[in-house]
């Protein structure tokens, strides 16, 4: 049950989000004609995935109005990463595994190095907060990441869905401890120490001394005149996603059929109840 002191954040979260979301979500899914329950198996089946679909549309929809809204699209941010990112987020809330935060980490490994491949955003504002540099794992490439593993001491990045948890001070100062999601991808991150802190070989200056970011032994590393204020604002149970080009890569967290329903969910309890007529 969620702590009844983040019930206002979640009101303020639903009201950022409802214009977008309104024409859309709360049209009434239609009943399909001629159906039954004696129709076959088949007809059910056949229904079912329909009315999947249609739901799978509609938060297309929701996520690529947000996606215009905030401009994502001019800090070279694709939609495909965005919608399966603020798919997770849905799907992490459902299941009640981040706070009420309203701030989404986005991380894209399938750009260069050289380029800017991390942002935070502010989904209740609708705003960029962050968008920086991020450093993938030495084994996992040079200037791409191309490999990826959950095993300590490969030296490479995980991909997949986090939570963030608290900071401490460690040799590269203010970091952040993150809890992997997915199961085979990034569930021994916190044994693997992985931890999103700052670097001084991940920023423009290091690139055009090597021709390519630093790298890290795994770590999501960020600049250092960056890092403390970003993991200001994404501590605290804030949910993450790392998108890499990874065919085995499978998520629970991946349903647009959940993420609709509690971006319904949400929505419902923001929609006053209509005044008794007089």
């Amino acid at each position: 049950m969620r702590k009844p002191r983040f019930r206002y954040i979640r009101r303020r979260l639903a009201k950022g989000v409802l214009p977008l979301f309104a024409p859309l979500a709360l049209t009434p899914l239609a009943t399909p004609i001629g159906a039954s329950t004696s129709a076959p198996n088949n007809d059910f089946n056949r229904v079912k995935s329909r009315i999947t679909d249609y739901k799978v549309m509609k938060f297309n929809q929701v996520a690529y109005n947000l996606y215009n809204h905030m401009g994502l699209q001019e800090t070279g941010l694709r939609f495909e990463v965005f919608d399966k990112a603020l798919t997770g987020y849905y799907n992490m809330r459902h299941r009640d595994e981040v706070s009420e935060k309203p701030v989404l980490t986005i991380v894209d490994f399938t750009k260069s190095s050289n380029e800017k491949r991390l942002w935070v955003v502010d989904l209740d504002k609708k705003e960029i907060l962050h968008n920086t540099y991020v450093s993938h794992g030495r084994n996992s490439g040079d200037e791409f990441a191309e490999s990826f593993s959950n095993e300590e001491k490969s030296f490479m990045s995980s991909i997949g869905f986090y939570v963030t948890e608290y900071t401490y001070q460690g040799k590269h100062g203010l970091s952040l401890k993150l809890e992997g999601l997915d199961q085979g991808f990034n569930t021994n991150a916190k044994d693997r120490c992985i931890v999103m802190h700052g670097a001084e070989y991940a920023n423009e200056a290091f690139i055009k001394q090597a021709g390519r970011l630093g790298r890290s032994l795994g770590c999501p590393a960020i600049p250092m005149e960056e890092h403390e204020d970003i993991i200001k604002t994404v501590v605290g149970g804030t949910a993450m996603y790392i998108h890499a080009a990874h065919d085995a890569y499978t998520s629970q967290y991946l349903d647009h059929v959940t993420a609709m329903a509690e971006l319904i969910n949400e929505n419902k309890k923001d929609i006053p109840a209509t005044a008794s007529s007089t």
